[in-house]
């Protein structure tokens, strides 16, 4: 048998398979952590849509025709408080009143902003 037809690996093969091996966990490392940060996004967005939407029924279901202004609040959805900012604007119609929401997380940040049209009831 010949010395030099050893078997197993050498360490420069063992190194680079470690390095091909630290690579694909790094890149699985950044592709779950983007996933994760989506996943928060997605719920505080989903959060201050029930928000808005809350802030608009309200406005609907009061059966007045909102005065031009600007008002703030907050909303509690699961545990995380929101800021909402309800903008009543004229239109062109005086029948109609355009409301806009902003709802912004606790940090200022905002995360939505929803519209509607109001009639004159």
């Amino acid at each position: 048998m010949n010395p030099r037809a050893a078997h197993g690996f050498t360490l420069v093969e063992v190194l680079v398979a470690v390095a091909i091996v630290a690579i694909a966990l790094a890149a699985g490392s950044r592709a779950g952590g983007s996933l994760l940060n989506n996943a928060q996004r997605l719920t505080s967005v989903t959060e201050a849509q029930w928000c808005a939407d809350n802030e608009l029924t309200a406005l609907k279901l009061a059966h007045r025709f909102p005065d031009i202004g600007e008002s703030t609040g907050e909303c509690m959805q699961l545990a995380h408080t929101y800021r909402s900012v309800v903008r009543v604007q004229a239109t062109p119609n005086p029948n109609f009143r355009r409301i806009d929401v902003v709802i912004a997380n606790d940090s200022g940040q905002q995360l939505l902003t929803q519209s509607t049209v109001l009639p004159r009831y």
